[in-house]
């Protein structure tokens, strides 16, 4: 039998539509399975129950007289601790921020969700300030893997990834300024999009500029084009927002892959992969070629920009700090401490210079995309690894950045990536395929994971508590 907590945010919708269920089941499910099953992940740090069965009531009053107010009315949602959510506390993962507010203002996607009648139940877990590619933090714990709870749930999304995977709920929203939805989606075998830049505006403003992005977080290609559907277009508190799309992500989503040009490049010329990540990515590049895709295994052409992205991030990072009491830097994440005194001192040459690295990258890959309509990678090298730890163990970098080669570069040039499951391990551990499009083709991103969702069918497993 179907549990609610299996069911995709499109099939709630369905359910409410036909009456088989209301969202006060659909969301009494969902907070029944984070009490169940979140003890062993630590992937909420608040959960507001109240708040959320009031939010639920009202979804359930309109969708009995036949006013739904669209396709998320009723979905019961988590909202990362980044972004700000009207009401309820945000403190980013650090013991610098106090609890007790004021909390008056909803982001923008926060906004968008709430007036679409989502049910908002609680906020997951990140790193400090959302820096790392691992969730813990000393104020909140770790956070587990949905297929192995000793195992990372990666991050910096990583408490919406694992609640997405464990059924606390269909869908999540989180933000990526190297990574941070793609990470945990490939080590959770969950999907998420990073947006071109700007797509889903930002307010406040990110302290990593225009690295960061926001996007949803979902169980499947579909549920995610709907959300963005639901959470892009212009905001003028974001200096940097897009004019909202005039069509709908849903449009041409079923179309397939046949007669595009899809590059591959297996390390982007400068990665290592685990060989069973490998295996999974290349049979994922098979499907996409049964399915009608011209697929040429190539490089896009430039040396790992790591160097330069460090300088771009860390310097973002002491700006955080900034708001704080003076020596505040001895009071957060040991590991961020190390990176802003490394790379977030720098002078305004060393600044425009890795600027100067971003924009060649931008140019690169533009000239790129006029040859290959799409590249896809492995999202991540390797599965998961131990819960608790900042890389896997015997690595020779302790540093995120050294085990997520495929992820940051699309960060400094601010094309659209998605993360689609291809795989498990021989130890059961998902394995992601990444999707990366030209700027602004996020449509045709969302359509090249769907056709490979599509044609994959249903052979990648639910970890245990889904499974059926």
């Amino acid at each position: 039998m179907t549990e609610l907590t299996d069911l995709t945010a499109q099939e709630l919708v369905a359910g409410y539509r036909a009456g088989d269920f209301t969202p006060v089941e659909a969301t009494e499910a969902v907070l029944a399975a984070v009490e169940q099953r979140d003890p062993a992940v630590n992937a909420f740090v608040l959960v507001d129950a109240e708040r959320g069965l009031d939010d639920a009531r009202r979804s359930t009053e309109r969708w009995r007289h036949g006013e739904p107010l669209g396709p998320a009315d009723g979905v019961p949602t988590s909202i990362k601790d980044i972004f700000y959510t009207a009401g309820w506390p945000t403190l980013r993962g650090t013991s610098l921020i106090d609890a007790n507010g004021p909390w008056e203002a909803d982001a923008p996607a926060v906004a968008r969700l709430r007036a679409a009648g989502a049910v908002l139940f609680g906020k997951t877990t990140t790193p400090e300030f959302a820096w790392k590619g691992v969730t813990d933090s000393e104020r909140f714990g770790s956070t587990g893997n949905p297929w192995a709870a000793d195992r990372t749930s990666g991050g910096s999304s990583g408490g919406s990834a694992t609640a997405v995977g464990l059924g606390m709920g269909p869908w999540s929203v989180g933000t990526d300024g190297g990574g941070s939805v793609r990470i945990p989606a490939s080590f959770t075998g969950t999907v998420a999009i990073k947006p071109t830049y700007g797509l889903v505006p930002m307010y406040p403003s990110s302290p990593f500029g225009t690295l960061a992005h926001a996007g949803p977080m979902t169980r499947t290609v579909t549920d995610a084009a709907t959300m963005l559907d639901l959470i892009a277009g212009f905001d003028a508190r974001d200096w940097s927002a897009l004019l909202t799309p005039a069509s709908s992500f849903l449009d041409g989503l079923e179309d397939g892959v046949a007669g595009l040009r899809i590059a591959f490049s297996p390390t982007l010329g400068f990665g290592t992969n685990d060989p069973e990540v490998e295996q999974s990515v290349r049979a994922a590049v098979d499907v996409l070629a049964a399915a009608g895709a011209q697929v040429e295994e190539v490089d896009p052409g430039f040396d790992d920009p790591a160097e330069a992205f460090h300088v771009l991030w860390f310097c973002g990072a002491a700006k955080v700090l900034d708001a704080y009491p003076a020596g505040s830097i001895d009071r957060i994440d040991p590991g961020l401490r190390e990176g802003i005194e490394r790379y977030g001192r720098g002078s305004a040459s060393d600044y425009l210079d890795a600027t100067a690295i971003r924009m060649d990258m931008g140019l690169r890959m533009g000239e790129f995309h006029q040859r290959y309509d799409l590249l896809v990678t492995p999202t991540m090298p390797i599965p998961a690894f131990e819960r608790g730890t900042p890389a896997p163990e015997g690595w020779p970098s302790q540093l995120w950045t050294s085990w997520t080669p495929y992820t940051y570069p699309f960060n400094m040039t601010q094309q659209p990536a998605a993360s689609v499951p291809c795989g498990l391990t021989s130890a059961g551990l998902p394995v992601g395929l990444q999707i990366v499009g030209a700027r602004h083709a996020d449509p045709l991103v969302l359509r090249a994971a769907r056709a490979y969702e599509r044609e994959s069918g249903d052979r990648f497993a639910r970890p245990a508590p889904l499974a059926r």
